[in-house]
């Protein structure tokens, strides 16, 4: 039987055969926005529904290529950066709210992955993961690289560089930062602020102090006085709570729902759903849960069903989505999704209704 790994590499090869012939060139150009007067479909559920616009961040290929666009993150001036493969291109493009591409930079991260901001002000930095280098870099927000970090040689579930895929950082407001090591042995290691190794838990493997691709991490603050820690065991189609020191609280399960990673806005977790049913062809949707962890919407799926309070599996809905890999909330409830060997295609914008 192939592992989720193998079936993700099998459907990345395919896709690249048909990306070439698929692709067309838009009619956008560098820093060209778009109307909003006609979006397309409205998606989701209850209090959580959007407007589809499919042309908010297409660009001409030519000048702002993209590849595989995997996560997005705001800074405090409103500009939203996001993360996209390829040795080609840069690996970081800058975006407005309203779609238009303010810059681009840097070429050292060609399997840019997840996408972390701290800090304020002109302080603020990013965490990059890249698993294709086994690196996670820390940059100021122009690009120029402050610290790198490889394998941690302290754990000694290691013993190749190669071992080490990072795919998610979380930052704490002290400056300590987790990575979850998701496509490599499944640990998450804390660090300080200055990269030195704290502590680290978790493991490939089943149970519920281990993990099945921890794709995600974020730190929940939802409860000041109680921050914990919430990591996707994506391949298992959950997410467990974690307290800071790596004590195991809860597993939280979501059948049919291959997540990212957990992005909370309010008192609200928003996950992309990459894939519900297999990696050979456009899947996906967003799934938004409450505060007690039910999810009362799918944008680009079925109505959210419980019975006897488990998830029932949801239903793609075949037309919004081609792999989201992550999303994005602003102030005002929209929604922001880069997607996944989708053929190139450049994030799309979902306006609260």
């Amino acid at each position: 039987m192939k592992t989720i790994n193998t079936k993700r590499r099998d459907f990345l090869k395919k896709t690249a055969l048909a990306t070439g012939a698929g692709l067309v060139a838009p009619s956008f150009t560098f820093g060209i926005t778009h109307s909003t007067k006609n979006l397309g479909d409205t998606v989701g559920h209850g209090n959580f529904k959007y407007r589809v616009d499919k042309e908010w961040g297409i660009q001409d290929p030519s000048k702002i290529p993209v590849n595989d666009c995997h996560e997005m993150a705001m800074d405090s001036k409103g500009r939203i950066f996001m993360t996209t493969t390829g040795a080609n291109n840069n690996n970081i493009l800058i975006y407005d709210t309203s779609g238009k591409v303010l810059d681009s930079w840097g070429t050292d991260f060609p399997g840019a992955h997840g996408l972390s901001i701290a800090g304020e002000g002109s302080d603020q930095f990013l965490l990059i993961t890249d698993p294709e280098t086994h690196s996670v870099h820390k940059t100021d927000l122009k690009g120029e690289i402050l610290m790198t970090l490889k394998r941690p040689k302290e754990v000694s579930g290691y013993t190749q560089d190669d071992q080490f895929k990072p795919t998610e950082t979380t930052v704490l407001p002290n400056g300590d930062f987790y990575v979850a090591d998701g496509y490599g042995e499944n640990y998450i290691i804390q660090y300080n602020a200055n990269g030195e190794y704290i502590r680290h838990f978790g493991g490939k493997g089943e149970g519920d102090l281990k993990f099945n691709c921890c794709h995600g991490i974020t730190v929940d603050s939802r409860q000041p006085d109680k921050p914990t820690l919430l990591i996707t065991s994506r391949a298992s189609q959950e997410f467990k709570r974690f307290s800071l020191e790596g004590q195991h609280l809860e597993t939280i399960p979501l059948p049919g729902c291959s997540i990212c990673r957990p992005v909370i806005h309010g008192e609200n977790i928003y996950f992309a759903v990459i894939v519900t049913k297999t990696w050979d062809s456009y899947d996906g949707m967003i799934a938004v849960l409450d505060k007690d962890n039910r999810v009362v919407s799918f944008p680009g799926g079925s109505i959210p069903k419980y019975n006897n309070d488990l998830l029932m599996k949801p239903e793609y809905d075949n037309q919004t989505f081609r792999n989201p890999h992550d999303v994005l909330v602003d102030n005002d409830g929209n929604l922001y999704v880069p997607q996944w060997a989708s053929g190139k295609t450049y994030p799309i914008k979902l306006h609260r209704v």
